[in-house]
């Protein structure tokens, strides 16, 4: 007899929600998953009104199609593996919950995962936040760039992910764009971030596509592009809207990209002026 999905989705809901309602969710998800059926994701995304029924959809949902780009090629690489094991150490994933995160990477790399029809019901589940979906995404996309390079296969899959999701190849585009800049510049600032000193070409040019922008664009739209990342990023408001608890670091971490490079920018126009 199948209990551990029983156990672990108990455990999953009381954790995530901390009230007796949301173990008692998780315990009915944990009973699907035991009797073969698994997450009825078009019920549940349909009535994922509670945070922490849109937080478990998240959270599940992002480590299946973690899967679903990391197998689009016909196979899984070291990297993307290691990737997704570094991501759930960062994320600080024990146990329960890291056994839960490699069941849904699992599935996700399985013939005839039905990848669209889970993401549908993912943004569904969200209802259709742009900055909750925006976070997903880029989640995919460093999966998908784990091991430096990104070929067509995977290109193919981040595309097929980002149009369900309602955005367009050309946000995409940028978005991979904003997304390479933004590791190099977090390698470049470091630990102690860029100081006092002036910044070389090579900063300010990531430093701008970090936010997504034309170095000639004028103050007025830097400080309003600015606000608007943070405000898309900021880490409790996605908790709110259905980011997961465990993945807030992550959220954490962009909005101080985003600051450092605003902060870098403008530094360097009060030098020059």
């Amino acid at each position: 007899m199948h209990i551990w999905g029983k156990v672990l989705g108990f455990l999953f809901g009381f954790m995530l929600s901390h009230t007796i309602i949301g173990a008692l969710l998780g315990l009915w998800l944990g009973h699907r998953f035991d009797t073969g059926l698994g997450f009825n994701f078009n019920n549940l995304s349909g009535n994922a009104n509670s945070e922490s029924e849109r937080q478990a959809v998240f959270f599940y949902t992002s480590f299946s199609i973690m899967g679903y780009v990391a197998k689009a090629n016909g196979r899984v690489s070291e990297h993307e593996i290691a990737f997704a094991k570094s991501y759930m150490d960062k994320l600080g994933l024990q146990a329960d919950m890291r056994q839960q995160a490699q069941d849904a990477f699992r599935e996700g790399k399985m013939a005839g995962f039905p990848a669209i029809e889970r993401l549908k019901s993912f943004k569904r589940s969200c209802g259709n936040r742009h900055d909750v979906l925006l976070m997903f995404l880029e989640i995919q996309i460093q999966l998908a760039f784990a091991d430096g390079e990104l070929d067509h296969y995977e290109r193919q899959a981040l595309h097929t992910i980002a149009n369900t999701l309602g955005f367009s190849s050309q946000d995409l585009d940028k978005l991979l764009e904003m997304i390479i800049a933004g590791a190099e510049f977090h390698q470049q600032s470091g630990t102690h971030g860029f100081g006092q000193k002036a910044a070389t070409s090579s900063q300010l040019d990531n430093a701008y596509k970090v936010l997504g922008l034309d170095e000639n664009i004028s103050m007025q739209e830097l400080k309003k592009s600015y606000r608007k990342l943070m405000a898309q990023h900021h880490p409790d408001k996605l908790v709110s809207k259905g980011l997961p608890p465990e993945m807030m670091e992550m959220a954490k971490q962009k909005t101080q990209d985003i600051q450092a490079a605003y902060d870098l920018i403008v530094q360097h126009r009060k030098l020059s002026s």
